[in-house]
């Protein structure tokens, strides 16, 4: 992969290319930990840390010389411009969708070489997944499926959303996610039409519907899918939301495939929504790319340019957000292939009634 930016270095006439953002960083180098920096250049790999990960580094990132930058002095400007001087670098790519305005400031004027903002140049290799990629993110899927089966049965009337959201997150590890996760969603009742809502202190009760959204890691792969259950008996009105929802997602899995595009899938998703009072209740973000972050590209959307390819990762998420009554929404996470796609995660689908 190394070579393969560095061929984009050399069709850009970049003499180097500093990567910034921490999921590139393991991407291109398998480093599993923070605070680390790659600079890349024509003829060496260079690691920027500091003396707290530079074992760490050396052990897992045996392609790049591991610079400790606090030995150039206090501050990561001067490691930047330590290499570009003894490198000879006159046009340098920098990250500039995740560096920080303080950092970007100093190296530009810490350095000769010309800075010239880029983004986008990693992640487009990393939409297209390899096959050990995506038997990791099966494994974090398996995980996902093990850790729902276990937490529907603790829904309990009474308990909060946040002791249910710890006992996911609790389940999950012991399940096997990686030690480091992303936060899981875990709202009930009228608080499920917040999209992404954080857990509080509500009570569940009885009629309530419980909206979880919620992934596993496996080697720094994560899964992320969505399920919506109800609390004893639904009304007829819940019934009909969750069908519509899930006949929303189920036309998105049959439209996936190599060559269809962001914006004809998120057509599938408003299928079975037109003619429907709901329709102005759906969100316009149906789907999104998962891999070592949880959200990345391909993004699905109306306004999305991007053209599915094989073995693309992304996750199918179509929703009804009714304020003030709640929230439905499925998520599963599939596998793109020429023809179709392969559903990763196994969990129902079906309006569960605890």
């Amino acid at each position: 992969m190394i070579d393969k930016i560095k061929n984009v270095l050399e069709e850009k006439n970049f003499e180097g290319l500093l990567i910034y953002d921490i999921f590139n960083v393991r991407y291109l180098s398998g480093y599993t930990s923070d605070d680390a920096y790659l600079l890349i250049t024509k003829n060496k790999n260079y690691f920027l840390t500091d003396p707290r990960y530079t074992e760490q580094a050396s052990e897992e990132c045996p392609e790049f010389e591991i610079f400790n930058w606090r030995s150039v002095s206090g501050d990561f400007s001067d490691a930047v411009s330590k290499i570009v001087k003894d490198e000879n670098i006159k046009k340098l790519g920098v990250e500039s969708h995740s560096i920080t305005l303080s950092y970007f400031n100093k190296i530009s004027k810490n350095i000769t070489a010309e800075i010239i903002p880029v983004e986008g140049i990693v992640e487009e290799f990393r939409g297209v997944k390899t096959l050990e990629e995506i038997e990791y993110i099966r494994k974090a899927c398996e995980i996902g499926d093990r850790a729902f089966e276990r937490i529907i049965k603790e829904i309990k009337i009474g308990k909060t959303e946040k002791e249910l959201s710890a006992l996911l997150a609790y389940y999950l590890k012991i399940e096997g996610s990686d030690a480091r996760n992303y936060e899981n969603i875990f709202i009930t009742g009228s608080r499920t039409s917040l999209l992404h809502g954080i857990p509080s202190e509500k009570k569940i009760q009885e009629g309530d519907l419980v909206l979880m959204d919620f992934g596993a890691g496996y080697k720094g792969y994560l899964s992320d899918m969505s399920r919506t259950v109800v609390m004893g008996k639904p009304t007829e009105k819940q019934k009909e939301v969750f069908q519509i929802a899930k006949q929303s997602e189920q036309d998105m899995v049959d439209a996936v495939k190599a060559g269809v595009t962001g914006p004809e899938l998120y057509e599938a998703s408003l299928k079975a929504m037109k003619g429907t009072e709901y329709l102005e209740y759906n969100y316009s973000g149906v789907g999104h790319g998962v891999g070592l972050a949880v959200h990345e590209i391909p993004f699905l959307g109306p306004k999305s340019k991007y053209t599915m390819k094989t073995n693309n990762i992304i996750t199918l998420e179509p929703g009804i957000y009714i304020p003030g009554w709640g929230g439905i929404r499925l998520e599963d996470q599939v596998v793109v292939t020429e023809s179709g796609c392969e559903v990763l995660t196994k969990s129902s689908r079906q309006f569960l009634e605890l």
